[in-house]
């Protein structure tokens, strides 16, 4: 076989092979010295005539065999390499699990593998990400946020929740206004024994104020009273062993365990369904 005019490239090749017909092609080709052929992939763009004429064909080769740095394409490059948060640079979540940060390092490192610098901003995203969870394990924090949420959503709180409801705003107003008259009274008119009467009188503002809502007489009472015990219980309560005495006096016990009593009171009469 005869063959005139090689030219050869890393990426490309002509041969030109004068032939004496078309139908002695394909068996000249298949004689093609196993030396002179690239290791990879060969894939033939065109075949035609070189010249009518003289029939010599051309065949134009386009391989896409890799020989070491001498690749034409250059090497992806990582559009986040820039991105100074770690997360962000990996594309996962703050609250993503060890096995998603190492597959989504896998994944980066083998896409942009031909490109150093994307290859280093992936790894050191994922050292930086590696320690922070190290440290986080080490030096726990609470989330009050967390903690907040999953009081809220525990069937005790629920269920105490379930027993409130918001009434309208006209009526927060009247209620208000009323145990803020009784809390004001206290605090000015002590008497010796203490603010007996305001107690009373916040007692009956509790059970008229659940009547007015509920429209029902022996829930109300029933309501007003079991208020009014927990409240002053529970005031007497926080004076004894939590709050330290504000108000100076004689009776500045009792009058401090009223208001206490008159805020939960308030409540009760105003929220309570």
């Amino acid at each position: 076989m005869t063959v005139s005019g090689l030219t050869g490239s890393p990426s490309r090749c002509f041969v030109r092979i004068p032939v004496s017909s078309s139908s002695l092609l394909s068996g000249r080709v298949s004689n093609f010295p196993q030396a002179l052929k690239p290791v990879g992939k060969m894939e033939v763009l065109r075949l035609g005539r070189w010249n009518p004429q003289q029939k010599n064909y051309l065949i134009k080769c386009a391989m896409d065999a890799s020989y070491g740095d001498m690749a034409d394409q250059p090497s992806a490059i990582f559009p986040r390499i820039n991105v100074r948060d770690p997360y962000k640079r990996l594309g996962i979540s703050r609250e993503a699990s060890e096995d998603e940060i190492q597959s989504a390092r896998n994944f980066l490192i083998r896409q942009y593998a031909g490109h150093k610098p994307s290859v280093d901003a992936i790894e050191s995203a994922h050292d930086k990400i590696i320690m922070q969870k190290f440290y986080e394990r080490r030096n726990p924090k609470i989330d009050i946020k967390k903690k907040v949420r999953e009081v809220n959503q525990s069937r005790a709180v629920q269920a105490v929740r379930s027993r409130f409801q918001t009434p309208s705003t006209k009526f927060i107003l009247k209620t208000s206004i009323a145990f803020i008259v009784l809390g004001v009274l206290t605090v000015l008119y002590p008497t010796e024994e203490g603010p007996t009467l305001q107690v009373a009188l916040s007692l009956l503002a509790t059970v008229y104020f659940i009547y007015d809502r509920l429209k029902t007489k022996l829930r109300a009472f029933l309501y007003g009273a079991g208020s009014f015990i927990f409240s002053w219980l529970l005031g007497t309560f926080l004076m004894v062993s939590v709050i330290p005495p504000i108000l100076k006096g004689p009776r500045s016990f009792e009058v401090t365990t009223s208001l206490i009593t008159y805020l939960l009171l308030w409540v009760s009469s105003t929220y309570l369904k």
